[in-house]
């Protein structure tokens, strides 16, 4: 009990720095854009690693705004530990922090995030996308395979995501790490979901080659040192289409993951961290990842974004992880995969 009053104390104690926001005027929003420019900064900590369109959003908030974003990339898992070992260590450093949704809700369970305080474009978002006190939906994250078309005729591409049980595929796929957070534990778990354990003991027994350098794997594979590689971000592919590799998503559809913005507990620029998020939901911001292939969340983006991600965006969306179930996978994939 005692703990937990302390942690309620804490939360007070940030908030208090934050500009009152449930129904506020646009005098009352202003005060948020005036004190967040008077913070000056903010640090962001994201799980989009290497994703040129997230840095944009980033850069034309700078440039909106003028307040300084200092950004730490790493795998979700990576993030999460990060938080933790500051927070433990009662060093508050982080703003923003950027994450899936599974990720996001094991960190809430965990106490690591605070509310935001109000973001009046979450009024935006479309369903089943929804925002609460303390997350709020960025985009969604699709995976699919990638594949050498040099290397793989179009007759032999898989066409589904049990094709990659064929034993001519032996020892011959790259995939993202299945035990970690990120694309592969997306990966495992809806295909354990989809098709039950029997799918994964299959593929185990393929020889995988796992590697947790996202960005690499899509070049080790336009080198020709893989004919595969899963799972692939849709995101990515606008960056490397004109490499020979060829973007496939299999007829069950693709796996996905809807990455949230939330504020960090005792966030030092809770001013600026608040504008950011609200920045991310701005159309503007919003086409820019539909563009690159994320799925957007707010209202009349996907009917501007670019024909050649429109076919992608209207795929099928197989499914996606459930975060009570998160730890679970994790360790039944470490059983799979040794």
């Amino acid at each position: 009990m005692l703990t937990r009053m302390l942690a309620l104390a804490a939360t007070v104690l940030a908030l208090a720095h934050v500009v009152p926001a449930a129904g506020q005027t646009d005098a009352q929003w202003q005060q948020v854009v005036d004190a967040a420019k008077k913070e000056g900064k903010l640090a962001l900590y994201t799980a989009a690693i290497g994703a040129t369109f997230h840095k944009d959003v980033v850069r034309s908030f700078e440039a909106k705004y003028g307040i300084r974003v200092e950004t730490l990339e790493a795998r979700a898992s990576e993030v999460r530990e990060r938080i933790r070992i500051e927070q433990a260590a009662g060093r508050f450093l982080g703003d923003v922090h950027h994450n899936g949704a599974t990720t996001t809700w094991l960190m809430l369970q965990e106490g690591a995030l605070q509310p935001h305080g109000g973001i009046p474009n979450a009024r935006n978002i479309m369903p089943p996308h929804v925002a609460d006190e303390i997350r709020v939906p960025s985009d969604v994250t699709s995976y699919a395979l990638l594949v050498n078309r040099t290397m793989v005729k179009e007759a032999d591409e898989p066409i589904s995501w049990k094709d990659l049980l064929d034993p001519k595929w032996n020892g011959k796929m790259l995939a993202d790490d299945m035990r970690a957070l990120g694309g592969g534990a997306v990966f495992f778990f809806v295909m354990h979901d989809a098709f039950g354990k029997e799918y994964h003991e299959k593929l185990a027994a393929q020889k995988l080659v796992f590697s947790r350098d996202l960005r690499n794997n899509e070049r080790r594979t336009a080198r020709g040192e893989y004919p595969l590689y899963f799972p692939f971000s849709l995101a990515f592919y606008p960056q490397i289409k004109s490499l020979p590799v060829k973007l496939v998503v299999p007829a069950e559809g693709r796996p996905f993951v809807r990455f949230e913005l939330s504020m960090l507990k005792n966030a030092p620029h809770p001013n600026a961290a608040r504008l950011f998020i609200n920045h991310f939901l701005e159309v503007e911001s919003q086409l820019i990842y539909a563009n690159a292939g994320s799925s957007p969340v707010v209202k009349g983006v996907i009917e501007r974004a670019s024909p050649d991600m429109r076919p992608f965006l209207a795929t099928k969306a197989m499914g996606t992880t459930v975060p009570q179930r998160q730890n679970e996978m994790l360790e039944l994939a470490k059983q799979f995969y040794k």
